[in-house]
């Protein structure tokens, strides 16, 4: 039925050890590859829900504000924090600038 193996015993335990090494080598792999999997799966489940508004801050060690944006806004800066609605309201009332793009003044129903 398998003549296509060889016909002595050290041989075919050869074949053997590394065939046993190869599917090791495979769990191993396939391991690694559904712990990554449950991980990225935990992490999307267990992600924070994004800002609904940022504020961008500025350069320095006072940070200062520098203008209102929604949440999703790209054109917002790395340097940024979160602020909820009240805030966001507050600080565009104060004078803070608001994002030509976003628009978060329009958004927030604030009149100028």
């Amino acid at each position: 039925m398998f003549d296509d193996l060889p016909s002595d015993l050290e041989r075919l335990q050869t074949l053997r050890v590394w065939h046993a090494m190869w599917v090791q080598r495979i769990d191993t792999k396939i391991a690694a590859v559904r712990q990554r999997q449950d991980e990225a799966e935990y992490g999307r489940r267990n992600r924070p829900a994004p800002a609904e508004w940022i504020v961008e801050l500025g350069i320095g060690a006072r940070r200062p504000p520098l203008q209102v944006h929604a949440g999703d806004c790209y054109l917002a800066g790395s340097r940024r924090r979160p602020v909820d609605r009240d805030e966001a309201r507050r600080l565009l009332a104060g004078g803070l600038r608001a994002c030509g793009h976003c628009q978060p003044d329009v958004a927030l129903h604030i009149i100028d």
